[in-house]
């Protein structure tokens, strides 16, 4: 319950509009409350609250001085009930935060062995290809094939090929993203960009090498039914062609500097971002052995996150900083893009993204406790901060 108090008025009195709730957020626990001021607005406020145990209860103590008034937020619960939540949002945070480490180390140890090393002839192009390659990044599109795979029972190993040649196509697009002909950025994941170090005209070829190279990668898959190996490349040549990424990029292009409908918006985004996304949730559950059932539970899933994740996209580039997202922000309204927030708003924006993130998990409903990462990264897509 959320309790204002004017320091000049004396007692402290409810308000029944109060709400309040706690949110664990990279193991920290804060809570945000929602109230109304003296003037009758609402407002929401969010900061660190302090945890005290006595007699059995849990107490938390929020005081927040206002203009007029001090927040006071008391929030009493049951001390075994209280601590068990926390507990489990903390143990199921660390489960997922290893488990990121873990999908990490193993993608990248796998393309360090699948991509020629850099002293292969000819050096400089495996130099650009490994320098864009392994310059960071959260590795989100092979995760969510391993993950996707896993959810239905696959195997791991089945599906490792796979998921490295979406980060090569993912990298590709990248690398030709930042050329001057397209977005002409200079940093990328807190780096320079592939042109910026070794000129336009290998960047160009790194990133058609990256693309092959994905292809090549998927018919090195240790399966024995091909028909398996030929829909994943589909799948995938689908999401990179002109019916996804390609598609997407040129009305982006094609857009800029001039008002959009939303419609027009929502197509940018669905195959410039989320083709790739929604490929890799189904090429994960393809090489897993899903049924159909399965696969149309996944692609709903894949729908809603690979779309969301472009919405945040566009509310970082508003609300972050260089240092997090690693490249320019504010780069999309300095180039007269269309994006989310420039036309339904940063708040809508933002409310769209969570419910696209709950109809994701809500897609997962038929599948048990091996879908938690695809539950998990859904939820970490909105808490992302580059």
């Amino acid at each position: 319950r959320v309790f204002p108090h004017n320091k000049n008025s004396g007692p402290i009195h409810p308000c029944p509009q109060g709400v309040v709730s706690v949110k664990n957020y990279n193991s920290n626990l804060f809570v945000e409350m929602q109230g109304v001021n003296s003037l009758g607005k609402g407002c929401w406020r969010s900061c660190p609250f302090f945890l005290c145990c006595n007699s059995g209860l849990f107490l938390l103590l929020f005081i927040y001085p206002d203009i007029e008034e001090w927040w006071f937020c008391v929030f009493l619960e049951v001390r075994g009930s209280l601590f068990s939540g926390f507990q489990h949002h903390r143990e199921d945070f660390l489960e997922f935060r290893d488990y990121l480490k873990e999908k990490i180390v193993l993608v990248n140890n796998s393309l360090d062995r699948l991509v020629p090393e850099e002293s292969r002839f000819p050096q400089s192009i495996h130099r650009a290809i490994r320098y864009s390659l392994f310059a960071g990044g959260k590795r989100l599109r092979p995760i969510l094939v391993l993950a996707s795979c896993g959810a239905v029972g696959g195997n791991e190993e089945v599906a490792i090929n796979t998921a490295c040649a979406f980060e090569c196509i993912h990298t590709y697009s990248l690398i030709h993203d930042d050329l001057p002909a397209l977005d002409n950025d200079d940093l990328r994941r807190g780096k320079p960009t592939c042109h910026k170090v070794f000129g336009e005209a290998t960047a160009i070829l790194a990133g058609d090498a990256l693309l092959t190279m994905a292809f090549e990668l998927i018919t090195k898959t240790p399966i024995e039914d091909k028909g398996v190996i030929i829909r994943v490349i589909e799948e995938l040549a689908h999401a990179s062609g002109t019916s996804g990424i390609i598609g997407g990029q040129v009305v982006d292009l094609e857009s800029e500097g001039k008002a959009i409908d939303f419609p027009l918006l929502e197509y940018i985004h669905v195959h410039k971002t989320g083709s790739l996304i929604l490929a890799a949730v189904r090429c994960g559950a393809i090489l897993g052995g899903a049924d159909s059932m399965e696969l149309k539970g996944l692609t709903t899933y894949g729908e809603c996150i690979g779309l969301a994740f472009q919405i945040m996209d566009d509310v970082l580039d508003v609300e972050g900083s260089r240092e997090e997202m690693g490249k320019a922000v504010g780069a999309d309204a300095k180039k007269g893009k269309a994006t989310y927030p420039g036309i339904i708003g940063l708040e809508e924006s933002k409310r769209m993204a969570r419910e696209l993130v709950e109809r994701a998990i809500d897609a997962l409903e038929v599948f048990d406790s091996r879908a938690n990462p695809l539950r998990d990264i859904a939820g970490y897509i909105l808490e992302r901060r580059n």
